[in-house]
């Protein structure tokens, strides 16, 4: 029988994402939203991992940062381990540095919309992305005062945007318009791009159709390069083999994509989907049906693809991450201002 999960309650404001820290076992992030995202201010917590006696970890609030809008997403720094940036309801990034008590060290402010996602490169270590409700992803350096790379992604929403965990110039969008793309920053498209912020590039090197309705989330299979998930608000967890492609109109662009497996099972959208660090067949995903749940590609004959069912949130769950040092332990946070670590 699985153990009760550690808590943490923070009040009055509601959870859209979290993120463990790529340097300390035992930190991690919440981006939150005060009256559930639609208005009024945002904050930033930082939560401390301890080891409890019965096996299950302990929960601890080490620090918040209050912002002016809603917080959608964070994503810890690459480069230094006391930095991590955060998107925001009005369209601003922010990077802040968690040895300082109360402001951003820097501020950007180019998106016209919600930025909904944030995502630091592991491999192109001094760079991030942002993807906006104005359609557009962008690549931004610490040091620098604009966006380097302007990409007009999809002509709607852009929820996620993602780095490739195996090619440094690879990234993955997922859009209000049902579909993933897949930019390879390499192509002549981008090469040419002299002024980036004035002059947005759009070609796709793969758009891989993943649903009729909307694709929130995707994940990129950290041991399997072609390999992507996605989720939406179909209530079906897909995984993509990208290696079948079939060439577009111009050099470098394709549509296509193979559905490998299906996942059914939620019984509402699902908000988030994510590959284990530590394993190439296991995944989780969290969802408006109040649970987060986790999957296996790889089945033993004659069981099912899931592995568990996780429960206790009393609204909808938006976030899970997996610990990217042990195993064993899951993160979950929802609208119900809850975070639940616990031990899959």
């Amino acid at each position: 029988m699985n153990a009760p999960p550690s808590v943490l309650q923070t009040p009055g404001f509601a959870h859209y994402a979290l993120a463990w820290s790529p340097f300390h076992t035992s930190r991690l992030a919440l981006a939150s939203s005060a009256n559930f995202g639609l208005v009024g201010n945002g904050r930033l917590h930082l939560v401390s991992v301890t080891p409890g006696p019965t096996g299950q970890p302990g929960l601890q609030l080490e620090k918040q940062y209050d912002t002016q809008d809603g917080v959608y997403d964070v994503a810890w720094s690459e480069i230094h381990e006391n930095q991590l940036v955060t998107g925001s309801g009005d369209g601003s990034i922010k990077l802040w540095d968690i040895m300082l008590n109360d402001l951003p060290i820097r501020a950007w402010h180019e998106h016209t919309r919600e930025v909904f996602s944030v995502d630091w490169s592991n491999l192109k270590k001094d760079t991030f992305a942002s993807a906006s409700w104005d359609g557009n992803v962008k690549l931004w350096t610490p040091d620098r005062p604009r966006s380097i790379t302007t990409l007009h992604a999809h002509q709607s929403c852009v929820y996620q945007a993602l780095f490739s965990p195996h090619q440094p110039e690879v990234l993955a969008t997922c859009s209000t318009d049902g579909t993933l793309k897949i930019f390879d920053l390499r192509s002549r498209n981008f090469a040419q791009n002299t002024n980036s912020f004035t002059q947005p590039q759009t070609a796709a090197a793969l758009t891989v159709p993943a649903s009729g309705t909307e694709v929130l989330s995707l994940d990129w299979n950290k041991y399997k390069p072609f390999l992507l998930a996605s989720a939406g608000v179909d209530k079906v967890v897909k995984v993509w083999d990208c290696r079948m492609v079939k060439l577009g109109p111009d050099v470098g662009q394709g549509v296509g994509g193979i559905c490998e497996v299906l996942f059914p099972g939620h019984e509402y959208a699902v908000r988030k989907v994510q590959w284990s660090p530590h394993r190439p067949d296991v995944l989780a995903t969290a969802s408006y049906d109040m649970t987060c749940r986790v999957w296996t590609t790889n089945p033993p004959p004659g069981r099912p693809h899931l592995l568990h069912i996780h429960d206790p949130h009393t609204e909808f769950v938006v976030g899970c991450a997996w610990s990217l040092y042990d195993e064993g332990i899951l993160a979950s946070c929802g609208w119900d201002s809850r975070l639940n670590v616990f031990r899959v």
